[in-house]
């Protein structure tokens, strides 16, 4: 009888052990449904969508492909973020320890005639104590933290990649923007120099006294233009070089690229996959879920933490007044267990519960927000290259009618047939054209790459 008595304490706790590991407080996350579009509207042909696809190797231009590896290992903002990601994966393992006992370790030595009450005369006392507690995690409360920490670590890992994807993208653009300026800073030259040897002509034959001065002055006009905008694209063209540099880690410096907007590799159609894959693909997307799964865990938590808490406590060690016989003697121990439990507490916890149901909510309609302007960003940039690429050959053909022109414009002029003013405006119009032409090439290789980062590649 006594033998049974002296199993029936242990086996109870293991059957209150077992127990509680199988009860959490709170609904176990479930993915909230979305009403995601069939297809997506400007989506051409195959929709097969390749999520290993190295895309910027598309453009076949090893000077991008440098900027970008470089980028990814020595951007300052990309290192930061992976300090942070490794910092939320040693938390997740913090958090992971308190489903298990603490152990502890104390010793002491003490000389004097107060031990507990005063005694006559001084003495040693030595001791050395083992520590252990547990609390027993019997609302799952700790199991719920824990999924808190790893959903907070996916976070941040989805958190990085976003970045990185970011990054790329923002690298790419840049670098399309060094080639616009640079080009449009040539442009600028050469107008200036048909302008400059017009004007000279228009002067010589002022001063002869063929033409009015006001020819003159259009001339110099003109010539004012062409020159004004050769510095201002030259600064565009420094400034894109300098964000440039700092994207890739470095000091500002002057890029060396030779390859220009118009001998960019060709893109072929982007095959952007079905719109409910963007949930899986996109790195935002999955970040927002990391957050709401995470919030949704933080409600168990404090349901459980609304309920008591139980814990157990155990003490083994030595005591004795000579430090040589410290272990000589019995062992000094005692173990128990504690059970604490709120009773009125003027609704803070459960007013602290309803709080985190709040901010699950709201993670909720975060996430559908998100996911949202998912669709809305591949819309629009599908869109925005099928215009792009409709407005580039109605750009190319008016640089070709404007320059074939401006060349009669110049004939016509030399034979005094068209006037100065046709000649001046012939010019304006093949200027601003071709202006215009550069500008679009890189509004749509801009366009091309956000919609890679849109719809979620190259992120892995």
């Amino acid at each position: 009888m006594k033998q049974l008595n002296y199993f029936k304490i242990p086996t109870l706790l293991l059957a209150l052990i077992i127990l509680g590991a199988s009860c959490k407080m709170g609904k176990n996350y479930s993915r909230p449904e979305i009403l995601s579009p069939e297809s997506f509207r400007f989506a051409q042909g195959d929709t097969t969508f390749n999520t290993a696809l190295k895309w910027w190797d598309l453009f076949d231009d090893p000077v991008l492909d440098t900027l970008i590896q470089t980028a990814l290992r020595h951007n300052k903002d990309v290192l930061t973020a992976a300090h942070n990601v490794e910092a939320v994966r040693i938390q997740m393992a913090i958090q992971k320890a308190d489903l298990l006992p603490k152990f502890n370790l104390s010793g002491q030595a003490q000389h004097g005639n107060f031990i507990g009450v005063q005694q006559a005369t001084a003495s040693n006392n030595f001791n050395v104590f083992g520590q252990a507690s547990w609390e027993i995690d019997f609302w799952g409360k700790f199991r719920r933290l824990n999924e808190v920490a790893k959903a907070q670590y996916l976070a941040s890992e989805y958190g990085l990649a976003s970045l990185k994807l970011s990054l790329i993208s923002t690298v790419a653009t840049t670098y399309f923007q060094v080639l616009e300026f640079r080009e449009k800073q040539q442009i600028a030259e050469s107008t200036y120099a048909i302008r400059d040897s017009s004007y000279r002509l228009i002067k010589q034959r002022f001063e002869a006294g063929i033409i009015p001065e006001i020819d003159l002055n259009h001339a110099q006009i003109q010539k004012a233009i062409a020159a004004s905008a050769i510095p201002a694209y030259k600064r565009y063209a420094t400034q894109a070089e300098n964000a440039l540099s700092v994207l890739i880690g470095r000091n500002p410096e002057t890029l060396s690229a030779t390859n220009t907007l118009e001998r960019i590799t060709p893109i072929p159609e982007i095959p952007a996959g079905l719109p409910a894959d963007l949930l899986e693909r996109r790195p935002d997307v999955l970040m927002a879920e990391q957050e709401m799964v995470a919030q949704n865990a933080l409600v168990g938590v404090a349901q459980a933490n609304r309920l008591p808490s139980i814990s157990l406590t155990g003490v083994l060690g030595f005591a004795s007044s000579d430090l040589s016989s410290l272990t000589s003697g019995d062992p000094a121990w005692n173990a128990g267990g504690s059970i604490l439990g709120p009773i009125f507490q003027w609704g803070q916890n459960k007013n602290r519960m309803k709080a985190e149901v709040s901010r699950r909510e709201a993670s909720i309609q975060n996430y559908q927000n998100v996911a949202l302007n998912a669709f809305r960003e591949v819309e629009d940039l599908l869109i925005e290259i099928a215009t792009l690429k409709e407005e580039e050959v109605a750009i190319s053909e008016h640089v070709s009618a404007a320059l074939n022109a401006m060349q009669l414009s110049s004939e016509r002029y030399d034979k005094g047939i068209a006037s100065y003013i046709e000649y001046l405006e012939s010019q304006r119009q093949a200027f601003e054209a071709q202006m215009s032409l550069a500008g679009n090439r890189q509004r749509l290789l801009a366009a091309y790459i956000t919609l890679y980062q849109a719809i979620g590649g190259g992120w892995e």
